[in-house]
């Protein structure tokens, strides 16, 4: 079968099922010998970083969640073996006849998961107005005020600090907690 049959379908699975559709799915493409008609199983998801009490953690989120990308050649064998693994619910489509997704679809998602690797969403507990105290080590270490910026692409807040003038400090969100 040509390569040019190649096309990516959207299954649909139980809530929170994904991670284990996917790890079953490729046991079952090695299992029934599948490699090639079924190449690729992906769960679209997106970076973002955390930011909470001073520490920062990177999280993974889903993009579409109950949803997970196959690559495959569609025939009744590829569909066989996609539908019944456990957790499938389903392919996306009309009845019982797989929609693939377009070109177009499939390089907006891989772009924005790339994007999203190289720089990920920053999130952090804070808003303007919030009291915040330095925690880093240095000069400004215990300095409080009002936040009256935030630059979530950059990672960096400004707090009005009453001393020195009512002077603005920068700085970045893991150098601050909440007071």
């Amino acid at each position: 079968m040509p390569d040019n049959d190649r096309r990516w379908y959207v299954v649909q699975t139980y809530a929170s099922y994904e991670n284990r559709v996917e790890a079953d799915l490729r046991e079952r493409i090695k299992a029934m010998h599948m490699q090639d008609k079924i190449f690729n199983v992906l769960i679209p998801t997106e970076t973002h970083i955390v930011v909470k009490d001073g520490k920062s953690r990177e999280v993974t989120r889903k993009l579409y969640p109950s949803y997970v990308m196959v690559e495959m050649i569609l025939d009744e064998q590829s569909w066989y073996a996609v539908r019944h693994t456990p957790g499938v619910t389903g392919f996306i489509g009309a009845g019982t006849h797989p929609i693939p997704l377009s070109q177009e679809e499939v390089d907006r998602i891989m772009s924005g998961m790339k994007k999203s690797e190289e720089n990920p969403k920053i999130e952090v507990d804070l808003k303007i107005g919030d009291t915040v105290r330095v925690i880093a080590e240095g000069e400004m270490k215990g300095f409080t005020g009002p936040i009256v910026e935030i630059n979530a692409k950059r990672g960096k807040l400004k707090f009005n600090h009453g001393f020195l003038g009512g002077a603005e400090i920068e700085t970045d969100f893991k150098s601050v907690e909440k007071v």
